[in-house]
């Protein structure tokens, strides 16, 4: 096996019962190469703040469904959606098979669920109409994800610390 020249990107990950996520972040990506396999993902691209170039192929720990697989491109990261060979089994105890740590690969703090979690936003948990349901989330299908957030509902009428003036320095 030969050793990759380029330098790999920040990747950070997470899963569900159906599914792992992905983040590449970097940033202005134009036109990466990203391939699924059934036990790998491959990402090849060029941007961040120094125009470089990135290559990764990362062996998954368990086969994933290519076909079914997506990914996303946003202007700050590449969000990846992979789908589960195998829905049924457990959670992977890690992304790769092999166990080494990588200084690139961080755990999603914000997408990650425990396996026993209860709250599983009604999503992962087996069966293809939950992926069909996180990929809308995501914007990943027709019309689904186009809008914006309305923040209306946050103001309760109740004053807040941030809306009082700032004391003067002494």
């Amino acid at each position: 096996m030969t050793e990759q020249s380029l330098p790999p990107p920040p990747v950070m990950w997470a899963q569900r019962t159906a599914v792992v996520f992905l983040t590449v972040n970097l940033e202005d990506v134009k036109e990466p190469d990203i391939k699924f396999e059934k036990d790998s993902v491959y990402f090849k691209g060029t941007g961040g703040l120094e125009g470089k170039t990135y290559e990764v192929t990362i062996s998954l720990y368990k086969e994933i469904d290519p076909e079914k697989s997506k990914s996303f491109q946003r202007g700050r990261c590449i969000e990846m959606l992979l789908v589960k060979a195998n829905q049924e089994e457990p959670y992977w105890p890690s992304l790769t098979k092999d166990s080494t740590k990588k200084h690139w690969l961080k755990c999603d703090f914000n997408k990650w669920h425990d396996e026993d979690d209860s709250d599983d936003e009604g999503l992962g948990m087996g069966g293809e109409g939950d992926v069909e349901q996180m990929l809308k989330q995501m914007g990943g299908l027709a019309g689904a994800g186009n809008s914006k957030p309305a923040f209306d509902d946050l103001d309760d009428g109740e004053a807040d610390s941030d809306d009082e003036p700032i004391p003067e320095l002494e």
